[in-house]
């Protein structure tokens, strides 16, 4: 079993930015790929950002240029560097790891941008 805790979250003004981090604790030798995804009011749940144990990175096209995934694999710890923030990022943000052919999720964190 692999445990993700989220933090980082909040309310900001569009153009700010955010820091969301993700750890990972419990199986975290079994840990491949970790990401973030985001599901915003009446939206299905979007991929946002991944990042593999070697540091190979892939984004949505809606954040690319604004966001930074990041990994810590000594920490465990994977972190979403959000800037230019738009009203449209509002979601709940969730950390997903991969661990073998399990996949794992946190509990999530909101992330509201007003305008």
């Amino acid at each position: 079993q692999v445990q993700l805790v989220e933090s980082g979250g909040g309310l900001v003004q569009a153009g700010e930015s955010l820091r969301l981090s993700c750890a990972a604790s419990g199986s975290i030798f079994r840990l491949n790929a970790m990401g973030w995804y985001r599901q915003g009011p009446g939206k299905q749940r979007e991929l946002v950002a991944r990042i593999t144990t070697g540091g190979d990175t892939n984004y949505a096209d809606s954040v690319k240029d604004r966001f930074t995934i990041s990994r810590d694999n000594a920490q465990n710890t994977v972190y979403l560097q959000m800037n230019s923030l738009k009203p449209d990022d509002t979601a709940v943000y969730y950390c997903h790891a991969e661990a073998g052919f399990l996949a794992y999720w946190g509990q999530g964190t909101q992330v509201t941008v007003s305008s």
